[in-house]
């Protein structure tokens, strides 16, 4: 295909059509029973009383949200944040030694019993996953949680929020607008910052003004359905004067956020064999097929578990994957075979990590686009035309950082206070909801999960602090290597804070 100069090109590979994924993703209203139950039901559990909701307090902590713990990422990239000069607020671009948002504190919600948010849409459950992100921002405005699963009575101690951050892909494509109603509706100024328009912005950032070149997309199913990037490329690249021809492909990531949260659909550390509750990509899998052609170039690490199968090593069957890194394998080669099948692509120059959970990873995506740009068959390059020799990750959780800073400093929102009284909270699943259908883990099952409808105003779910009961030790590893400054706040919330006193030694962190 011969594009004109300016145009963007996109070859996207996408799980539901545009046009019904683009009126889900922001367009179609979500029911009005959750909403009412907001404004107006004060008998409801998620009743939010907005006549007296303390605005201007700049002493109020910053709201960030997403389905799991990759959203601790994107409050990582905010605490460590330095790019300006603490007194006088000017961006200077290298900072001052001083992080910019030291003085801030947070209350963080990762909705696990509910993940992940990808798969609602191609599921049919749009309306249903809005209901989701909005009882999350409720959550986040609101004062109620429970201390522990077991708990019957909430507690109503939790600071409210002065900025929302939806640290979620998917939840900013299908939630933020909704969101953005929902305070409006209330008489709320309350700024609401999501992370596709960031992510997008560092890519572009990139390329130069007339270049040509590729942008890929790893996001989940949801937020690839749901165009909100492509979208925001065609819109920023026009706003920014881009007059180079620049093609997006995207790769629908199924699987890796599950996986790397811990989700039993999408891996098992200790099964060894085939399960029939695997969800991730399959030789079978009607949008994630594992291609036995590729079986050389995907380089999957077939030693321990970390590949179920069955037959001889030499000829596998019924394959799943079991590891985090397989899963980045399948799915970066997935991208270049899309981009290998279309006539005359441009050489990729950058990769959003368009899930707040991919960053955790980062160093094996670098460490895998390394082993492809050298992957020869037959003594040829397969790839390396395709490839920048360094092609740039990007993390839209920096652009979040940047975006959150200059509002604070419009609206003169700065605390002076310290980022050590920062909370941390978890979604488990609600024993005493009537119909909760558990799995022998004590999770929801997979038809139960998205098998929910929309408009029951329901607490499928209980929002309780951080500790080791809804932790894995695996993530709890993870946050202590990744993101060492966001685990040493939530050790001092488990340990210090009154909201965690019920738990026992071994609970907390």
């Amino acid at each position: 295909m011969h594009a004109k100069r300016g145009r963007i090109c996109l070859i996207v590979a996408l799980l539901a059509p545009i046009a019904r994924a683009q009126s889900d993703a922001g367009q179609s209203p979500v029911r009005r029973p959750i909403i009412d139950a907001i404004l107006t039901d004060k008998s409801s559990h998620f009743y939010l009383d907005v006549r007296n909701y303390p605005l201007r307090d700049r002493t109020l902590p910053i709201g960030v949200f997403d389905s799991g713990t990759g959203g601790l990422t994107v409050m990582d990239a905010i605490l460590t944040f330095d790019k300006h000069d603490n007194r006088s607020h000017s961006f200077t671009g290298t900072g001052d030694g001083k992080r910019d948002f030291e003085k801030e504190c947070f209350v963080y919600l990762g909705d696990k019993a509910n993940m992940p948010y990808g798969n609602y849409p191609k599921e049919d459950k749009t309306d249903l996953l809005k209901e989701h992100i909005l009882k999350d921002a409720q959550f986040l405005l609101g004062k109620r949680y429970y201390p522990s699963g077991d708990a019957h009575a909430c507690k109503s101690d939790k600071r409210p929020v002065k900025a929302i951050v939806i640290a979620c892909n998917t939840a900013t494509a299908y939630g933020k607008s909704d969101i953005e109603s929902l305070l409006r509706e209330a008489g709320l100024a309350i700024k609401v910052i999501g992370v596709i328009d960031a992510g997008v912005a560092g890519a572009l950032e990139t390329f130069g003004k007339d270049e040509d070149g590729s942008i890929g997309i790893l996001a989940t199913a949801g937020t690839v359905a749901s165009g909100g990037y492509v979208r925001s490329v065609r819109a920023q690249q026009a706003a920014r004067g881009y007059t180079g021809e620049i093609a997006v492909f995207q790769q629908a990531g199924v699987g890796l956020a599950g996986a790397i949260d811990g989700s039993p659909e999408y891996i098992d550390p200790g099964a060894r064999v085939p399960r029939k509750e695997y969800r991730g990509p399959a030789e079978t899998h009607p949008d994630c097929r594992i291609n036995r052609a590729l079986l050389s170039r995907y380089g999957f690490d077939w030693q321990g578990n970390r590949m179920r199968f069955e037959g001889p090593a030499s000829d596998p069957r019924s394959v799943q994957l079991n590891s985090v890194e397989n899963y980045i394998s399948y799915h970066l080669v997935s991208l270049l075979e899309q981009m290998r099948k279309g006539a005359g692509a441009k050489k990729l120059k950058a990769i959003v990590l368009g899930c707040t959970h991919y960053p955790f990873y980062a160093a094996v995506f670098r460490s895998k686009l390394r082993q492809l740009h050298d992957l020869r068959e037959d003594g040829r390059y397969v790839y390396r035309s395709l490839m920048q020799e360094r092609i740039a990750l990007i993390d839209p959780a920096l652009n979040t950082a940047k975006a959150l800073y200059v509002h604070l400093v419009e609206t003169g929102l700065f605390n002076d206070g310290d980022s050590s009284n920062s909370e941390f909270y978890i979604s488990v699943p609600n024993r005493e909801n009537q119909g909760a259908k558990l799995d022998e883990a004590g999770n929801f099952t997979y038809e139960y999960k998205y098998g929910r409808d929309a408009g029951r105003v329901q607490e499928y779910v209980k929002r309780v602090p951080f500790s080791r009961k809804t932790l894995s030790a695996d993530v709890l590893r993870r946050l202590s290597r990744k993101v060492p400054l966001v685990f040493e706040l939530i050790r001092g919330f488990t340990r210090t804070s009154p909201k965690t006193a019920s738990f026992d030694e071994d609970e907390k962190i």
